[in-house]
């Protein structure tokens, strides 16, 4: 059975409210049962991709069944952290209802979506997370919380690549490669990989080094009458359908007025054209109010790997702590 560390976060609606923050729970006891569940399904090692993408779609299920409340995530190795908006109102703030719903989904999609990614290695042992929500009252504090996640997901990267560089390239065993690196700082490991076995840290994939963001981004697709997605190409043309219902519209429009100078002299026929009009200008209201649903632009959710330590990401997604 596999036992991995998940952890979501609730902004509080009293900014400066003192909390105490628990700490969080020892990794040792729980290293036992997670390289078990890793060696008996055959991941890679020191980095799984297929693995890395799973715990992805997990946490995107997560999101997708709170769109209005989980606002940001970000995953490293087995562990996902999930932000939730001030504003949540998700089961009336009820922290044991919200960490149970969120761990259970989490769970269940990681498992639905095994076969997905992980591609002819079924399931032998029962995949589990476990959970703990901690209230952040500031701004600061949240994006303190998450630059320390990252330089986690660096720190235990360089030292995982390192290690199993000199295991699988150098030939150690575990006890000599966790002796050789003890008491060694990042600049050595960097000289161990570099110098030894030609690996520059700094060209590593970004995901492995910076972990996994997931935020909201609007698609750059649309959706056509047909279900279909549609790039830009298909957004003109339907721009030019909208406008060709509208000059329709137009001239019906036009058509009706003429019709009603034709027919005036009894105040029947000034009756039925002004009802034709009106259904002419409802019906052309709809055909606008369609083209317009269809041009709206979707909301999804985006997977990136990006630096969340620097001001860049927070002032490009400012709404996130909005």
């Amino acid at each position: 059975m596999a036992s991995s560390k998940f952890c979501a976060l609730m902004g509080n609606h009293f900014i400066g409210e003192t909390v105490n923050i628990i700490e969080p729970v020892p990794y040792d006891p729980k290293w036992a049962f997670l390289l078990r569940f890793t060696d008996i399904h055959g991941f890679e090692k020191p980095n799984d991709l297929a693995a890395l993408e799973l715990m992805d779609e997990a946490a995107k299920a997560v999101m997708k069944a709170y769109p209005g409340d989980v606002a940001l995530a970000f995953g490293e190795s087995d562990e996902y952290s999930f932000l939730f908006r001030r504003t949540c109102t998700l089961f009336s703030r009820r922290e044991s209802k919200i960490l149970t719903s969120v761990v259970s989904t989490f769970t269940s999609a990681y498992v639905f979506n095994w076969p997905k990614f992980i591609l002819n290695k079924p399931l032998q042992s029962l995949p589990t997370f476990d959970g703990r929500l901690v209230v952040y009252p500031r701004e600061k504090d949240v994006r303190d919380y998450f630059a320390w996640r990252q330089a986690d997901t660096h720190i235990n990267n360089l030292y995982n690549t390192t290690f199993w560089a000199l295991i699988q390239k150098g030939g150690m065993s575990t006890a000599e490669a966790h002796k050789t690196l003890q008491g060694t700082y990042s600049n050595d490991k960097n000289e161990i990989l570099y110098s030894q076995f030609n690996i520059n840290y700094a060209h590593l994939p970004e995901r492995y080094r910076k972990g996994s963001v997931l935020v909201w981004k609007q698609s750059t697709h649309i959706t056509l009458p047909d279900g279909k997605d549609s790039t830009e190409q298909s957004r003109s043309e339907v721009r030019e359908s909208a406008e060709t219902d509208n000059s329709i519209g137009g001239e019906e429009s036009t058509d009706l007025s003429c019709n009603e100078v034709a027919l005036c002299g009894t105040e029947r026929d000034e009756a039925t054209s002004a009802d034709a009009e009106r259904v002419a200008r409802k019906r052309l209201k709809k055909q606008q109010k369609k083209q317009e649903r269809q041009l709206k632009k979707e909301v999804e959710v985006v997977v990136c790997h990006c630096d969340m330590i620097k001001d860049v990401f927070w002032v490009k997604n400012e709404k996130i702590l909005s």
